[in-house]
């Protein structure tokens, strides 16, 4: 019988905790206004509402297994550009922080109930919401940066923040780790929760 871990790799634990840093804590919080590439890495990573959405679909994919474990990181990406795409050339988008708001929700109690959809559901459930966050960033690019370096820059670090989501999935390998990922969903629900509060007031 093979031998169960007894705790949680170190690199996981070091990975989650700087992505959650206190840098993470206010939405939309752009610290390099007149950058290309840096404010558009930055962007997703300091917008505590669009970081608990991104990592929420990794830890999703990992609850609902392969194909989908892959196949929700990947749509999102592409579906986000199009909607900053849709944001660059001025059109418009109800409801985008309701949207942004609801994917943390949504996805959050997706992850805290382990509900498992078929997965054409998932998808374009995931896809849906990378519209909104897609649109919020490239309605705020900064003026002077480079649409092109700005939109690949928040692309790759949504990818990232997918793939934290994906590695602190794997805790359910581990004992108790089932928990720690329920755990974290419910807290990403609670986040949503707060920011749609904020945008319907």
């Amino acid at each position: 019988m093979p031998r169960r871990h007894s705790s949680l790799p170190p690199a996981l634990v070091a990975l989650v905790a700087a992505v959650l840093a206190p840098a993470a804590a206010w939405a939309h919080a752009d610290l390099h206004p007149g950058g290309g590439l840096v404010a558009g890495f930055l962007h997703p990573i300091t917008g505590l509402d669009h970081v608990v959405a991104m990592v929420a679909v990794g830890l999703w994919g990992a609850v609902l297994g392969p194909p989908a474990l892959w196949l929700l990181p990947l749509a999102f990406p592409p579906v986000m550009a199009l909607g900053g795409l849709l944001a660059l050339l001025g059109v418009p988008l109800p409801g985008v922080e309701v949207g942004i708001a609801l994917s943390g929700l949504v996805m959050g109690l997706m992850v805290l109930f382990e509900l498992r959809p078929p997965l054409w559901l998932a998808a374009l459930l995931v896809a849906s919401f990378a519209v909104f966050h897609g649109h919020a960033h490239g309605a705020e690019l900064p003026a002077g940066a480079h649409p092109l370096l700005y939109s690949l820059a928040f692309v790759i670090a949504t990818g990232l923040l997918h793939l934290v989501g994906i590695l602190l999935g794997e805790a359910r390998r581990w004992p108790g780790g089932r928990a720690l990922v329920r755990l974290a969903g419910g807290g990403v629900a609670l986040v949503g929760l707060w920011f749609l509060e904020r945008a319907l007031a």
